[in-house]
């Protein structure tokens, strides 16, 4: 794989696992016992902590990312394991 490729699929693991760990910790003003400001929904967080999320989304997405690169180095899973139809030729693997 090439480096440029890599890190674009590290990318889109690291945005995709951003949306999935950050909700993970978050309180409402109702949950914190804190006043609304005026014009804050209710369910707006209010103990948001980006460098946190930030932290924690790159950890997850660098072990998803290395599970992910081993996989395609190794071929633990390869499409015929997972494709439920055949699989055409020019998609198969040359000797």
């Amino acid at each position: 794989m090439k480096p440029v490729s890599a890190l674009a699929i590290y990318f889109l693991f690291w945005v995709i696992t951003a949306f999935a760990v950050m909700p993970f910790g978050l309180k409402t003003p109702d949950e914190t016992g804190e006043s609304l400001v005026p014009g804050q929904v209710h369910s707006a967080p209010s103990n948001f902590r980006p460098l946190k999320v930030a932290i924690r989304t790159t950890i997850v997405s660098a072990i998803l990312f290395g599970l992910f690169y081993a996989n395609i180095t190794y071929g633990w899973v390869t499409i015929e394991d997972i494709a439920p139809f055949r699989v055409p030729a020019s998609l198969r693997e040359a000797p």
